[in-house]
């Protein structure tokens, strides 16, 4: 069957229409203000992070970037808000890597690939592997050493089931096939006096939390978990100097629902990375052993997968999978 000139015409106009539409939304982005999403309560990394980028976008834009804390469900609440709002660009999400690990390992109202658009890596922040100062082990190598002779006797802390230090710590495990017990507590907060005193022999810190304990001399700092050294600890090694394939790092995202714009996306992209690399607060984070980032929208999609796909592995491989 023929296509008539009337509906061939029809199709033609409709996208000379759509085309420009679309250009003009970008081009004059924000006419509005903007939510910044944060699905954790007010206060913490994330929504401070969130906060420094929201006054750099007003600042350059005139609009206000409005952040809305909406705790919930570990993240997930606020989350599937953004998941199902409007894809126009004006409701976005800052939020920490949890929101992939949330994913991984029990039921949320969002798919973290299919859902979301990520736009850049605001920063990230690597552990340090921490143990009490009397365990008789001084590297990642001995506390291997130690949990193959003698399986599940040694014992690591976390802030809970199924968050990044629980999973952390899982794939050290998996990686080294050892077996090591977990013993989870309410917070970091309950788990570091834990470690201290020797209820348990270890467990994974914030840098900012724990280097203070280390200079003090109440835990021993071991390894970082990031790719590479920490330029603010640059003698402990990192884990995967010793164990190939190891790599954990907290990070600091900014989201937008998927479908938006790419001419907005490019925007929103390299007003963040300005944010987030002024000198200044570049080295005052990195002090505290936090890098920033702000990477390519590209990069950081990719990098969100594979880590997706990593704590998914784990899960099943470990039988991990909460309700």
């Amino acid at each position: 069957m023929k296509n008539s000139p009337g509906l061939i015409a029809t199709i033609v106009v409709a996208i000379l229409l759509a085309a420009p539409a679309t250009g003009f939304a970008a081009q004059n982005y924000p006419a509005r203000p903007v939510r910044i999403v944060v699905p954790v309560p007010a206060g913490g990394g994330v929504d401070n992070i969130a906060r420094i980028v929201s006054r750099h976008l007003h600042a350059k834009w005139g609009q206000p970037f409005v952040v809305d804390n909406r705790p919930g469900a570990g993240g997930s609440l606020g989350a599937g808000i953004v998941a199902r709002a409007t894809p126009d660009g004006y409701t976005l999400m800052v939020s920490s890597s949890s929101y992939v690990t949330n994913a991984a390992i029990r039921k949320v109202p969002y798919d973290p690939i299919r859902d979301f658009q990520p736009i850049t890596k605001l920063t990230t922040n690597p552990y340090i592997l921490v143990m009490t100062p009397s365990f008789p082990a001084s590297s990642v190598s001995d506390l291997i050493a130690r949990a193959k002779a003698k399986p599940g006797t040694i014992t690591y802390a976390s802030s809970g089931m199924g968050g990044v230090l629980h999973l952390g710590a899982e794939l050290l495990t998996a990686l080294t096939n050892t077996r090591m017990t977990h013993v989870p507590y309410k917070g970091v907060a309950d788990g570091y006096p834990a470690v201290m005193s020797g209820e348990v022999n270890w467990m994974l810190g914030s840098p900012i939390s724990a280097q203070p304990l280390i200079k003090a001399g109440r835990l021993k700092g071991i390894a970082v978990t990031g790719a590479k050294r920490l330029k603010a600890l640059p003698d402990l090694p990192a884990i995967g100097e010793t164990v190939p394939g190891y790599e954990v790092s907290a990070w600091f995202g900014l989201f937008a629902p998927a479908r938006v714009p790419a001419g907005i996306i490019r925007q929103l992209q390299q007003a963040a990375a300005e944010a987030v690399t002024e000198p200044a607060l570049t080295r005052r984070l990195e002090a505290g052993g936090t890098e920033t980032v702000g990477n390519p929208t590209g990069e950081f999609t990719q990098q969100v997968k594979a880590e997706y796909d990593k704590w998914r592995g784990l899960v099943k491989k470990a039988g991990l999978k909460l309700q």
